[in-house]
Formats: C-alpha cells, structure tokens, sequence
C-alpha cells in the first residue's frame, strides 16, 4: 500500500522534469493521475510508459478552457479529485530588467506571468469545487527564487515570490474543506525552458554551461538535484493520513540556500 492509495491528482506540466518525476512517483504510491501539458508526443510517451493509471490532457494552462477541459477529463475517467498539482513554468533565463527592450517588455511580462502564476490560479479555481467534495488539497511547484534573489531574472523571481502570497491567501480562503501548499525546489537537473524571444542566449536550464557544478557548490549539501529528489515531498502533502493538518506551508528543497555554506568539518582547519 502506497501513501496515496486510491487517490486521484491532475498534474500540470508534468511531462518533463520535476513534473513527470511527480507522476511517476504518484503511480508508484498507488494514485490514478491526470497529466496536463503542451506537448502531445510527450504526453503519449508517458501514457505508454505509466499505462491506465495516467490520462492525458493536452492544454494550455493559461486558458481557463484548458483547465477546465483537464478537470471534467480527470472526474469523467476517475470519479474524483484528491490532488491538484499546479507545475507548469517557463524561466527567464536571468534577464535583468534593464536588459528588458522597452518595446518588449508588456508582451514578456504577460506571456511569462500568464503561465507562471495566471497558470496556477485558473487550475486551482477549476478544481475547487471538486476538491472541496473530497475534502482534497492544493500542491504548487514554487522555487527558491520565491524567496531569495539571484535564482533568476526580474520576471521569474518576481512571478515566484508572487506565488507565496498567492498559497496563503488560497489557504485562508479555501479553509477548512481544502488544504494549499507548496513545495520551493533549488536548482535541480531539468531541461527547463525559457520564454521564447526574451534572451538571445537562452538554452534550456541544465545545458547553461557549467551550471551543475555552480549549483552543486552554492549549498551546503553540495550537489544539484534530480527532479526524483522533490517528489516526495509533493506525496507528503498529498497524503491526508500524514499532512492532514497542514496547510499555507512552503517545503524547500533547496539543498540548504538559506544557509548558503557548509558548516566546519573535522578535516578543515579552523
């Protein structure tokens, strides 16, 4: 018996990266799992991989269709909805602002903040309704960036620190029926893209040259992540039986940024 057996999740961006490391962990912990993303080939690789405990959904978060198609898609194949994991996310690949053209700027604060964080609200009020049937909860993908500077541009960081208030006032609102968290990974292994046309010089996030061993050395744990490192704390706050009463509370996993330098070793000298 897994921790989330018999449960029911809806998942977006869960083709790649920390979010199909979700799924997969999910499906192994006894869950059915609603798979929502862009990309149509992804989305069938994994149906073939996971089989009849997925089904997929191809959408686009931004649109409150979309998200609604993908929640009466996840009651119409499992009956019901324990778990919505808001993860889809573009980056900005570290553009400062005045690296921002004047003319540009409008159109990428909109496109970036229409995923990023538009994505997140029109998935959780999709799922309300449901999730208040089930007395079910909440799970949002946030990232260090959401609590330090320097984890990205001016557009990511602000979006990710956005998200925190947007946890808690979900939390309040959503009180006593359905339970909000998130979990805040640090720099992790994926193939995380940037916005299109912000940054000439953008490559998906785990080819920037030299990026995994920068990350490696910037925490204490010293090394970077894999996106198999998070799930578990999104199957934590999934699980009634073992967070039931938690809620508005923010998992990092960040390999320790907070503190940002190992302590001293008995082979350092003092």
């Amino acid at each position: 018996m897994g921790w989330l057996e018999g449960q029911v999740a809806l998942i977006t961006g869960g083709t790649g990266g920390i979010g199909s490391a979700i799924v997969r962990r999910y499906v192994a912990e006894g869950a059915r799992v609603a798979v929502m993303a862009r990309d149509d080939e992804q989305l069938q690789a994994l149906h073939a991989e996971l089989g009849d405990a997925v089904i997929t959904i191809q959408g686009d978060v931004s649109r409150y269709q979309d998200n609604q198609r993908a929640v009466a898609a996840t009651l119409e194949a499992f009956g019901k909805l324990d778990t919505f994991v808001g993860n889809a996310a573009v980056f900005d690949y570290f553009t400062r602002l005045d690296r921002v053209a004047p003319e540009d700027f409008e159109s990428a604060f909109q496109r970036l903040f229409a995923i990023n964080v538009q994505g997140y609200l029109l998935g959780a009020r999709c799922s309300i309704d449901a999730l208040r049937a089930s007395r079910g909860s909440m799970i949002f993908t946030l990232s260090n960036s959401a609590f330090y500077a320097g984890g990205g541009g001016i557009l990511y960081v602000t979006a990710k620190h956005a998200l925190v208030g947007m946890v808690r006032q979900l939390a309040y609102e959503l009180a006593p029926e359905v339970r909000v968290n998130a979990v805040a990974p640090g720099a992790t292994n994926t193939p995380m893209k940037s916005l299109e046309g912000l940054n000439q010089h953008s490559v998906p996030l785990n080819q920037i040259p030299g990026f995994e061993d920068g990350a490696a050395q910037a925490v204490p744990l010293q090394r970077i992540a894999e996106p198999a490192d998070h799930a578990g704390h999104y199957v934590l706050l999934a699980s009634r039986e073992n967070s039931g009463l938690t809620t508005a509370t923010i998992i990092h996993s960040d390999g320790g940024w907070e503190i940002r330098s190992a302590g001293p070793r008995k082979d350092r000298k003092a």
